[in-house]
């Protein structure tokens, strides 16, 4: 009895630490698919390489074979519906299989969020902006890390931060990355918690993946995603966001306000 509460006791604190580990990489799915998992990893990306990472295991070879239906099909760059039509089948193996999408997407996640605390320092950061720059990891310790001036332009990457303390994080994936007709935004959201020595921890509450997939409109729900990742220290500087890693890698990330297209503008200093 005793021996079985240990093992009781010893695998629920691994499934407790795994929950709680930031999926940096994704298991790879049976059969060689693109499926939710890989979006939650996504989901917890701001640089290219990360969301490259997450794109290896399951979507490479099946994205590499919907690739060479569409080219042999000679669908154009811009009909979106030539994949499904021409390469339905191909498709549909390519992802994760779902009838239907088990959820409706929530266009407006950050309405009506209420964060515990807005913290002094949030009034900087409040608007919408897009990354221009991480830097590259495997430099040297003893040499800086450099910046990427050309993020991927199939990776669109977006931060969005409400006078509320919500955070909106999104990814564009676009047919370049998974096919022919074929998009997708990752995004997660929660709070953007900023405490008085101008550092912040993005605690995310919840996320989806929305888009067009296989020629039908899609929804995964990423509530699975619980990432919890460095704190980062942050300066705005005119039109210029950055965040640096709290930590050892010091890893840096770049981003320029977006001006118009309904983002907020930023709160003006009385």
């Amino acid at each position: 009895m005793a021996r079985s509460l240990c093992v009781f006791l010893i695998l629920g604190w691994a499934l407790s630490a795994m929950a709680q580990a930031p999926a940096r990489k994704p298991r790879t799915l049976s059969g060689g698919v693109c499926g939710t998992t890989n979006w939650v990893c996504v989901s917890e990306c701001i640089d290219s390489e990360c969301v490259e990472q997450c794109m290896r295991e399951g979507c490479e070879q099946a994205l590499a074979r919907l690739r060479a239906c569409t080219e042999k099909a000679g669908c154009a760059p811009d009909d979106s519906t030539c994949s499904a039509k021409m390469c339905g089948g191909t498709c549909q193996q390519a992802f994760e299989p779902a009838p239907r999408s088990p959820e409706k997407e929530n266009p407006q996640p950050c309405a009506g969020f209420q964060a515990q605390g807005g913290g002094k320092g949030l009034e900087k950061v409040i608007g919408r902006w897009e990354l221009s720059a991480a830097t590259l990891t495997g430099e040297p310790k003893e040499e800086p890390a450099e910046l990427d001036p050309k993020p991927r332009p199939d990776y669109v990457r977006t931060l969005e931060v409400t006078p509320s303390g919500c955070f909106l994080l999104s990814t564009e994936l676009k047919e370049a990355t998974l096919g022919r007709g074929n998009s997708l935004a990752v995004r997660a959201w929660g709070t953007f918690a900023v405490s008085g020595d101008e550092k912040v921890v993005l605690l995310p509450k919840d996320g989806q993946a929305v888009g067009q997939v296989c020629g039908k409109p899609r929804t995964f729900g990423l509530s699975k995603g619980r990432f919890m990742g460095p704190r980062y220290t942050f300066t705005v500087e005119k039109d210029t966001l950055t965040l640096v890693a709290d930590d050892e890698t010091k890893r840096t990330f770049q981003f320029q306000r977006v001006q118009g297209d309904g983002a907020p503008e930023p709160a003006k200093k009385k």
